[in-house]
């Protein structure tokens, strides 16, 4: 990367935007984003951690601060995935857990200035490092995926295969109206996962290009910087509501799908 100095606004923008790719096969075919691959891995390992943590020296007595802290957070989650989900499925409550939880850790890091992590890559030779990975929407389709997989196993598991098919096949226009079935069931389907890939990928890209935005438009000297690091504080603030919010929403949507996909018509 050329020195900062000689960037561009733009070019700047689109330096801090750009993924970190390997490509596999003949002609590219696979291209793996490894930043978001690993940066994913690593806040999953370390939520891991820190629940571990919390969990070693657990006592059923006074707990110290981070169980208690812990013990709120899950708590919080546990009552949110009860009162939403009404099926018998023991899984749910895990699956909110690690999806809130997972979310947040990856959200979190957008209050890491981007320069803060792309310079010292750079020093080791690293020119492209995208830090978040829900502002990647391969990230976030994945996730969504694997929530429609896990509706499509919790409906199968609650109505059988048979019941599943009749009910997609004649619901809700009765077995005479099986072509308009068929579409309007397909659609809701996948409009599920797409939703809830691109809500929070929306709000995260909109968010990193905004942080990014502000400190190319602070422009440069003590002046400049210190307008750009007053109008990111009021920015971080912000997000510090909008982190959280979008962990949670994810969260519930996939609850509430996983009810519905349970539910008969």
């Amino acid at each position: 990367m050329a020195a900062e100095a000689e960037l561009t606004p733009t070019s700047y923008i689109q330096h801090h935007l750009q993924n970190l790719t390997h490509s596999f096969g003949e002609g590219g075919f696979w291209t793996l984003h490894v930043d978001t691959f690993v940066t994913a891995v690593l806040m999953g390992l370390l939520m891991v951690f820190l629940f571990w943590l919390a969990t070693r020296n657990a006592t059923a007595g006074v707990p110290g601060k981070w169980q208690a802290f812990v013990e709120i957070c899950l708590e919080f989650v546990d009552r949110q995935a009860r009162d939403t989900y009404h099926g018998t499925s023991k899984l749910v409550t895990p699956i909110a857990i690690t999806l809130f939880f997972w979310i947040l850790m990856m959200n979190l890091l957008k209050m890491i200035p981007a320069d803060f992590i792309a310079k010292p890559l750079e020093w080791v030779g690293i020119h492209y490092w995208k830090p978040v990975p829900t502002a990647d929407v391969n990230a976030t389709l994945g996730m969504s995926i694997s929530v429609f997989f896990l509706m499509l196993f919790f409906g199968l598991r609650a109505k059988g295969l048979g019941h599943f098919t009749l009910e997609f096949l004649t619901q809700p226009f009765g077995k005479w109206m099986m072509p308009f079935n068929l579409i309007l069931n397909t659609v809701e389907w996948l409009s599920k996962p797409i939703s809830l890939a691109m809500r929070l990928f929306g709000n995260m890209f909109g968010g990193e290009i905004v942080f990014l935005l502000i400190w190319v438009l602070g422009g440069a000297g003590i002046a400049g910087m210190f307008a750009g690091a007053a109008f990111g504080f009021g920015w971080m603030v912000f997000h510090l509501l909008v982190i959280p919010l979008q962990a949670f929403i994810f969260m519930m949507l996939s609850i509430v799908y996983l009810s519905l996909s349970e539910d008969s018509h």
